[in-house]
């Protein structure tokens, strides 16, 4: 499928929406995701049928929570803080998982769009770069949309412990600032149960 019928997909207009632009990162995480649940021959969670490990905070891992219903929220999204762009799903049905990770060089910076950014980012770029920069963002984020997945991305088949399901438990007062914290948060401190915040400034 090419950029512009994805572009025109209702899959990809939603991670548009819900990410609120169009960036290669976004295209990135659109194309893991596919190829992960493609392998695992798995659609959409209601629930927490699958669980995704996303290892960066940046735009792909937005695709991701919207493509695979994997959600903060749900407690089936879980952040890796190694700086890669790599996604792991789970299937809790047959518990296989997959490991969808760039390439070395399979996308390299263009440096007028890397510059750019550094400028807009800076609030230094002036209304014709602002938006030369847009249309060099569009066009990278459909050079991804455009790559083979085979050229974007290593595979491979993943062997662990699921991550637990969600839990839900009950809130306990911090004995410090007061505010009502699960109990499994809490840590005891010369006789006080504490919240992490307040562990966190003693």
């Amino acid at each position: 499928m090419k950029a512009q019928d994805i572009r025109n997909s209702e899959d990809f207009k939603r991670c548009e929406a819900f990410h609120g632009h169009i960036c290669p990162g976004l295209s990135i995480g659109y194309k893991a995701a596919r190829l992960a649940m493609a392998k695992l021959d798995e659609i959409r969670a209601e629930d927490e049928e699958m669980v995704a490990v996303v290892e960066t905070d940046a735009c792909s891992a937005d695709a991701v929570q919207v493509l695979t219903g994997c959600t903060f929220g749900k407690g089936n999204f879980h952040f890796r803080d190694h700086g890669k762009m790599a996604l792991t799903l789970f299937s809790r049905a047959t518990g296989k998982g997959v490991r969808v990770s760039m390439k070395p060089g399979a996308f390299e910076p263009d440096p007028e769009h890397r510059d750019l950014l550094q400028k807009v980012m800076q609030g230094q770029a002036g209304e014709g770069e602002k938006e030369q920069f847009q249309e060099l963002h569009l066009q990278r984020s459909c050079d991804v949309l455009d790559m083979p997945e085979e050229q974007l991305f290593d595979l491979q088949e993943v062997e662990e412990e699921l991550p637990a399901r969600a839990r839900i438990e009950p809130s306990e007062a911090c004995s410090r600032c007061g505010e009502p914290t699960m109990r499994s948060k809490l840590e005891m401190v010369e006789g006080k149960a504490l919240c992490r915040g307040c562990l966190s400034v003693i």
